[in-house]
């Protein structure tokens, strides 16, 4: 299947992200039926995220310098370069030096604060507006930056094909290492679940996000 979307390259300069390289994106009444739950249960989480994002907005504030949210591009569906929205939980200047990079268990650039709302997922709750919008699911695999999906891809072939269902709030990845996954095995995780989508593996990968939110196993 052919993709014509772009990414941004260091230099400013534009590129096709992937051209017959991605395969058929999966659907059927599974995809169906996971969407309609996606928008129920992101307008009532919703509600009930807006004054804890709102109290933890303002203790990112208060202790640290810096704009409260941490806006990104990612690569969703199919290659569609998307925009994530996080409260930010780095130094302000993270990348100032290092440029873009994967994060790391215990990562230096992570504030104090940042690091309590990173191991409960407090700091991607802002990103159900993109669940609201049909741009991501509560399940499935992480959205990577546009410059680490062409990199990946090039380095572990098969990484693309994370991107023939909608990215996730949490995935099965997520629950199954963390920190410690290489990009290839992160993307033989992902694509284990691409390939075994069902209502069961969602509800799995929920409970196990809950488990990772309590102990703080592989939060990032």
């Amino acid at each position: 299947m052919e993709v014509t979307h772009v990414i941004e390259r260091n230099d400013g300069t534009y590129d096709l992200l992937f051209v017959e390289k991605i395969g058929s994106p999966v659907s059927g009444e599974y995809v169906r039926v996971k969407r309609i739950f996606d928008f129920v249960f992101a307008l009532i989480l919703g509600l009930f995220a807006l004054p804890i994002v709102f109290l933890f907005g303002l203790l990112v504030g208060l202790t640290s310098k810096g704009g409260v949210f941490y806006s990104q591009k990612r690569v969703g569906y199919m290659g569609k370069v998307i925009k994530i929205t996080k409260l930010r939980s780095m130094s302000n200047d993270a990348e100032s030096k290092s440029g873009a990079m994967w994060a790391q268990k215990n990562d230096p650039r992570v504030t104090a604060v940042g690091k309590f709302i990173r191991k409960t997922r407090i700091d991607e709750l802002p990103q159900i507006w993109n669940v609201l919008k049909g741009e991501m699911s509560f399940i499935g695999p992480r959205p990577e930056r546009p410059l680490m999906t062409h990199k990946f891809s090039d380095e572990c072939p098969g990484f693309e094909q994370r991107l023939r269902v909608l990215p996730g709030l949490s995935g099965y990845a997520q629950i199954h290492g963390g920190y410690e996954l290489t990009p290839k095995k992160k993307a033989e995780l992902d694509n284990y679940y691409i390939e075994h989508v069902s209502y069961r593996m969602d509800f799995h990968i929920m409970f196990g996000t809950l488990r990772v939110i309590l102990t703080g196993d592989g939060a990032r």
